[in-house]
């Protein structure tokens, strides 16, 4: 039976191709509707590589799938299927030949939080990335604890798990597994309490006392201990001990010895996404001089980040990932502070959200729109559907209102933007809008090209 619904899902994604759709979910959801146990017996590539958390699974993922296709390692991932059961399924399909032989060194696969008791059970992780554990979509996701437990409860014990050291709650994750750490040392631009709307981890999960916080990155990130039981954040065995924004390097310390790396971002979170993928890579016993090597080309997936400048003005495309309080404020606080004076555009609706039923917009009132309240954001132009409930927000963060606008359209857009040439343009957007984004930027750029500023 199974070599049966192998065959009919081979065809099925010849036939999808060929048609030129893009249910790549597809193929894997007619796999385990027919045959449940089609992950278990699907042959695999000889390492297999989960990547999960709320924030940064997707960048992680996609460094470390460019990292081995350029060393010219065979390397097998889902960005052709999704996240969940049926995604990874389809990409093990197209793995494999119609004799079930596996053509990959590698396996590198994005895993949803929710979907670890279908996809565990069915494949043998070698490691697992915790990227981190936020509060995400209030819901589907519900909190942290509650993704805690469904990782967490899914785990098999052999698993190699590489976790956050900074983040108390993802840190926590296996019972039994074996595991390596990663972190960021205390910055200069720490602080000794979050200020953010949302901390996680205000108690310590042992006996509940209040935690206590050396210093705070953003939200629950930073390091912290609990003074009554002695619970306490882990230390890390890739630890960056400095970055040098002007050279753009990060100094790493590892069992003792400091290697210089190049810096690919100036973001934490990218920061936290870099460190993730040396202390993985270096677990795999890859050269230094081939990480760095890689490190020395790389740039974020342009769909993420993408900056580009005009006749003198700067026009950036961020993705902020809506229905997600924490990755939206983190991008605000990137933005905030940037140096140069800006305008911003917000498209944070989530057509997504809306199809089933009316957009979920509760995250808003989690989120930082108080890191808005900048004197260098002279102006910000909401766009979309939900456009009010937005501009909404912003005054309640006390946003001047003589610096917030709506837009209807793409045309209400271009005119409010003022097209100085000492003012950069950002274009923030949700996962789901990147199309709407895309289109902007364009008609933006045109303007800058065939106006005056």
């Amino acid at each position: 039976m199974f070599y049966i619904v192998l065959f009919i899902t081979k065809v099925s994604q010849i036939l999808i191709k060929i048609i030129g759709r893009n249910a790549s979910y597809f193929p894997g959801k007619i796999a385990v509707t027919l045959y449940p146990d089609f992950l278990k017996k699907i042959d695999k590539p000889k390492i297999i590589i989960g990547v999960t958390g709320t924030n940064g699974k997707t960048t992680v993922c996609n460094l470390l799938v460019n990292f081995f296709e350029a060393n010219n390692y065979k390397v097998l991932d889902n960005k052709y299927g999704t996240n969940v059961n049926s995604g990874i399924a389809s990409s093990f399909i197209k793995g494999v030949s119609f004799f079930n032989k596996s053509k990959y060194d590698y396996a590198v696969l994005e895993i949803d939080e929710r979907s670890f008791p279908r996809v565990l059970p069915y494949i043998k992780l070698d490691y697992l990335i915790c990227t981190n554990l936020f509060r995400d979509s209030i819901r589907r996701n519900a909190h942290s604890e509650f993704i805690f437990d469904i990782i967490n409860n899914s785990l098999n014990d052999d698993i190699k798990l590489i976790l956050n050291a900074d983040d108390i709650i993802s840190s926590s994750l296996g019972n039994k597994n074996k595991k390596v750490y990663f972190g960021i040392d205390k910055l200069d631009t720490d602080l000794k309490e979050s200020i953010n709307i949302i901390n996680d981890a205000r108690i310590c999960p042992k006996c509940y006392e209040k935690l206590t916080y050396e210093y705070v990155k953003y939200h629950h990130i930073g390091k912290a201990y609990c003074p009554k039981c002695g619970f306490k954040s882990k230390d890390a065995n890739y630890l960056i001990k400095k970055i040098d924004y002007d050279n753009k390097e990060i100094t790493v310390l590892s069992n003792g010895k400091k290697q210089k790396y190049h810096l690919i971002s100036d973001s934490l979170y990218n920061i936290y996404n870099e460190i993730t993928i040396v202390s993985l890579l270096s677990e795999l016993n890859i050269e230094e001089n081939k990480i760095e090597g890689f490190l020395k080309n790389c740039v974020i997936v342009e769909s993420r980040l993408k900056e580009e400048t005009i006749n003198g003005i700067s026009v950036i495309s961020h993705m902020a990932k809506g229905q997600n309080a924490i990755a939206c404020s983190c991008v605000f606080d990137y933005v905030s502070k940037k140096e140069n004076k800006k305008e911003v555009v917000l498209m944070l609706y989530d057509h997504f959200d809306a199809r089933a039923s009316s957009e979920n917009l509760t995250w808003i009132y989690d989120t930082d729109f108080e890191l808005l309240n900048n004197p260098l954001i002279e102006k910000i132009i909401v766009y979309g559907p939900r456009a009010k409930d937005f501009k909404l927000r912003l005054l309640l963060a006390n946003v001047d209102k003589n610096k917030v606008s709506t837009a209807k359209n793409y045309n209400d857009v271009i005119n409010s933007l003022s097209f100085k040439k000492d003012k950069d343009i950002y274009i923030l957007f949700e996962l789901y809008d990147e199309k709407d984004a895309t289109e902007l930027r364009k008609k933006i750029i045109d303007k800058i090209k065939g106006g005056k500023s």
